[in-house]
């Protein structure tokens, strides 16, 4: 059984068990974490109408913070000696889905 979630502007497609980064969430490291709202829900049948997914649910547990790879970006502005180096990691909160409730 799969589920396909939204979270932080994203689309993620998760199973039980699985480790997902997301984007940062409320909550301290081994609190539930409750995942809505529920794109599809695949089991035996298959959930994608609003009416049906207004009961799915996908719960999971915070195991952690992560960071993602480092962007390195460099903007010049030619024949006015305008140089300027950035740099960007965008920091995650690590998710172990457990359940993923149809009903």
């Amino acid at each position: 059984m799969y589920a396909v979630i939204a979270s932080g502007g994203k689309q993620e497609k998760v199973t039980e068990g699985q480790q997902v980064a997301l984007e940062l969430l409320e909550g301290d490291e081994g609190s539930e974490v409750s995942l809505v709202p529920v794109l599809v829900v695949d089991g035996d049948t298959v959930l994608s109408a609003p009416d049906q997914l207004s009961a799915a649910t996908v719960t999971g547990t915070i195991v952690g913070t992560t960071k993602g790879p480092k962007i390195k970006g460099f903007t010049y502005k030619k024949k006015k000696r305008t140089r300027r180096h950035y740099g960007h990691r965008q920091h995650y909160t690590l998710v172990e889905i457990t359940k993923i409730s149809a009903n």
